[in-house]
């Protein structure tokens, strides 16, 4: 059983939606989205690769879905302010290479119902998955992972809503937060590091004073008493970014997208991936059932791992570990959790709509600023809370 430390310093990173590896999750998850709204049955496993002025869209897509793959890669382009010139890399400018083939009939039997050896559908591929959730923040995620999304998250809005203003930045940034903890709790930041893409006349000191507004902003005020340092572009500049100073690809920053290097990770990406993928959905569904054990005041801490085999529908494996904080020991929670939580991959999908995104969230919203830790989606609902504490009383 893992324990918690007495004091210790966490430091996790995010990156902005300019960031060249989030270019290509945001346009993989876009085509998601496209798929999904005309054929919910859609099969999808989309990568994508950008470089200087130059989109690769590669993948298995089986769908009757009608989609024009370079329309919806250029508009995810110019929705994240590439559209000048001069940064290098522009939706206009770009050369956009298509290499799209259908789903292996040999994984197809195993992820539908009925077509495989087993009468229900079946995961899309072995593995293990994780989901976690903290109290240390009222959202039930880890204080640095979700802080650090803040302040890149709050650069991008401030970026689009005044662009007479903040008519320096430019798309691409990173953020990375130190935070110090006693006994589990989150006490202070140490450490605020920002880097971020900019015109070349932009005075240092201007982002300097921005990112220290920018940080009292989003990160409470009982976390910035200390003697914080701050990190604003350490190098001296930032102008040559996004896909002109850096390679992007799809998956690449799949612990941006979890939590910050908080718990363990199975490896297995999420952009690109329809809720067939268990890499995917299972994740989303462990995070649902450790926030609802979090909220539920069963654990401070939790964190739940499953296993699949491809094409077989029921979960190899349960483990739960809420870190020596639980109030029933970890193998009854597990029980708790078999009785109360289906985790086939089909109820998985309709427990959560996975299939049918709207209602104020789509695929391509995951695809920044992190999978949890915002309202919007499914599997960020704390609607189990009563049935667990019933349970547990029972």
């Amino acid at each position: 059983m893992s324990k918690i430390k007495a004091k210790h310093v966490f430091t996790s990173e995010s990156v902005s939606e300019g960031h060249p590896d989030k270019v290509c999750d945001q346009i993989s998850d876009a085509i998601l989205d496209a798929c999904l709204t005309q054929d919910p049955e859609s099969r999808v496993a989309c990568e994508t690769l950008v470089t200087t002025n130059m989109v690769v869209i590669s993948g298995e897509i089986t769908t009757s879905a009608k989609v024009n793959w370079q329309e919806i890669a250029m508009q995810v382009i110019t929705d994240i302010g590439y559209n000048d010139p001069a940064i290098g890399f522009t939706a206009d400018d770009s050369r956009i290479t298509i290499a799209i083939h259908k789903q292996s009939a040999d994984i197809s039997q195993g992820v539908t119902e009925g077509a495989g050896r087993f009468t229900e559908q079946g995961a899309g591929d072995q593995g293990m998955m994780f989901g976690y959730a903290s109290n240390e923040t009222p959202e039930l995620m880890p204080a640095t992972i979700f802080y650090a999304h803040k302040i890149v998250e709050e650069f991008a809005r401030l970026r689009k809503s005044e662009p007479e203003k903040y008519r320096y930045l430019r798309p691409d940034a990173k953020s990375q937060v130190s935070i110090s903890y006693e006994n589990g709790k989150p006490v202070s930041v140490e450490t605020i590091v920002v880097s971020h893409q900019h015109t070349p006349d932009m005075p240092q000191e201007w982002l300097e004073e921005q990112v220290r507004l920018v940080a009292a902003k989003v990160i409470p005020a009982e976390l910035l008493t200390g003697d914080i340092q701050y990190f604003v572009n350490p190098t001296g500049r930032f102008e040559i970014g996004g896909p002109t100073g850096d390679t992007g690809l799809t998956g690449r920053k799949i612990i941006v997208d979890t939590y910050g290097g908080v718990g363990s990770h199975g490896g297995g990406a999420f952009s690109g991936k329809d809720p067939s993928k268990v890499d995917r959905s299972a994740a989303y569904f462990c995070r649902y059932v450790a926030k609802n054990i979090v909220a539920a005041g069963l654990a401070d801490k939790c964190e739940i791992q499953v296993a699949y085999a491809i094409g077989v529908a029921q979960p190899l494996s349960i483990n739960v570990d809420t870190y020596g904080t639980g109030k029933i020991a970890d193998a009854e929670l597990e029980k708790v959790i078999r009785k109360l939580f289906d985790m086939r991959p089909a109820a998985i999908v309709r427990t959560l709509g996975l299939k049918n995104p709207g209602n104020g969230w789509c695929y391509r919203d995951t695809a920044s600023y992190g999978h949890f830790g915002r309202a919007q989606f499914p599997w960020e609902r704390t609607d189990r809370v009563d049935d667990l504490r019933a349970e547990v009383r029972a």
